[in-house]
């Protein structure tokens, strides 16, 4: 059926269907055929019957006079019975069909033709068509005293039974047939319900959201269709225990998410006050301006440095903790456009090296959500774009509207990321080093913090690279 898949319901019906219909084909052919053969030996019996009849003691059956000509000691001709007497050379003496109402008729010239070119071997009963009115006849010759002696009875009465009976077995098949399809739609309805029902359960539970959060999986196959007896009970007792088990490995998933949340917002919050006084201890020995050698001035720099770093990292691991924790965010108008032209001036004059181009429209963009959210976003783009490029890099920041949302576009010219990269691009700690040439290092979460905010806000977050062409394109709701 094109363009439809079949169920299974409706591969059963037809099948059945389609061997009921072979049955009923097969039997009506045999029953037409054996009859037909049945009423053609009755009639080649009756033909040999009446040419023994033309062709005995007191037949007129010699080559003088007409074949119906009796003295009275023979039988007269049937209703429907046919008598041609053809000499040596094969030419009509004369002929006799007798109608239904008992007229005896001669054959016409055209009607006797068909006598003269017929070969007719002893008592060997064929066919012949006559044409017109008078149709096809079973026909046998004998050969009597130099002359053929021909019998025939029409085929009208064979015809006539064979058709009937045809039109009898076709209309009682064409009924079987319908009446066999409305059944088995019933009975395969019926039966199957069990089965729609575990597929309406399995159906509710695949259009359930597994990935992330808490998740509880409540739908399960009714008791009537988990009995163990029957192979669609088996299938529900089945699917009823693997949902089980899911809805365990879920549970167990997001206690180990949630404990992970917590461990890690706790530990970053703890991280916080040691790192401050690491840092601020080093910058307050180095602003000393205490005599130091060489070794010492290097070590605090560095210490001074790292500290700054592993700040950065803890305070973007408690960002992404409470985002995954769910933590509300603000839901206010953000003008898109001048966070646009801030971010860009921003990264201008942080890095002169490369071309920062701005590309807005005149009529402001909002959204609503959390501004310093947003502006963490596109700040880390941005980042990530002086981070993973060379010098002389053109990093282009657009702005529109397409398909109902706010589009943010930041594009660069640089040597693209390796495609075996992008797929865990926005996972935490993903590193570009095997795509983009770098000279300063990053902690791997700026994007994973670019989509966990992204998300928050409803909106979506994608990549497109090849040589020559990164774009990294932001979707929010307007």
């Amino acid at each position: 059926m094109t363009g439809r898949r079949w169920t299974l319901r409706r591969k059963l019906v037809i099948t059945v269907a389609a061997l009921v219909a072979t049955g009923l084909l097969v039997t009506s052919l045999a029953t037409i055929l054996s009859l037909r053969s049945f009423v053609y030996e009755r009639l080649d019996r009756q033909v040999l019957e009446g040419l023994d009849f033309a062709t005995g003691p007191g037949a007129g059956g010699g080559s003088q006079g007409d074949p119906g000509d009796q003295d009275g000691s023979g039988p007269a001709p049937r209703v429907g019975t046919l008598q041609v007497v053809l000499d040596e050379d094969q030419k009509v003496l004369s002929s006799l069909f007798v109608t239904a109402d008992g007229t005896e008729i001669a054959l016409t010239d055209a009607q006797a033709e068909v006598f003269e070119t017929t070969s007719f071997s002893p008592r060997t009963p064929v066919t012949v068509d006559l044409g017109g009115e008078l149709g096809s006849f079973r026909v046998a010759g004998k050969e009597d005293g130099g002359t053929t002696m021909v019998t025939g009875n029409s085929l009208g009465d064979v015809t006539a039974t064979t058709g009937a009976l045809t039109a009898i077995l076709v209309t009682v098949a064409g009924l079987t047939l319908l009446v066999v399809i409305i059944a088995l739609s019933l009975i395969v309805r019926r039966n199957l319900r069990p089965l729609d029902r575990v597929a309406a359960v399995a159906q509710h539970v695949a259009g359930r959201r597994l990935a992330d959060g808490a998740v509880a999986i409540p739908e399960r196959v009714g008791d009537d269709d988990t009995d163990e007896h029957t192979e669609v009970g088996r299938v529900g007792s089945s699917l009823n225990t693997l949902l089980g088990h899911i809805e365990a490995a879920l549970a167990s998933r997001q206690n180990s998410e949630e404990k992970l949340q917590r461990f890690i917002a706790d530990a970053s919050h703890e991280l916080r006050t040691p790192l401050s006084s690491i840092q601020g201890y080093a910058q307050l020995s180095l602003g000393e301006g205490a005599p130091m050698s060489p070794t010492q001035q290097r070590s605090f720099e560095r210490i001074a440095a790292e500290s700054e770093r592993m700040s950065s990292l803890v305070d973007d691991l408690l960002l992404l903790a409470r985002l995954d924790a769910g933590q509300p965010i603000r839901r206010d108008p953000v003008d898109l456009t001048l966070l646009a032209i801030d971010a860009v001036s921003d990264a201008h004059a942080a890095d002169a090296s490369r071309r920062w181009l701005l590309d807005v429209p005149e009529d402001p963009i909002s959204v609503v959500g959390d501004e310093n959210r947003l502006r963490q976003v596109l700040a880390n783009l941005l980042r990530n774009a002086r981070t993973h490029t060379p010098s002389g890099t053109v990093v282009t920041t657009s702005l529109r509207i397409g398909d109902g949302r706010a589009l943010l576009e930041v594009t660069d010219d640089g040597p693209g990321i390796d495609s075996l990269v992008q797929d865990r691009l926005f996972e935490r700690f993903a590193r570009g080093d095997q795509a983009r040439s770098r000279e300063a290092g990053s902690t791997g979460l700026g994007l994973s913090i670019a989509h966990a905010i992204v998300s928050a806000h409803h909106g979506d977050i994608a990549v497109r690279s090849r040589p020559g062409e990164t774009a990294f394109a932001v979707r929010l709701p307007l």
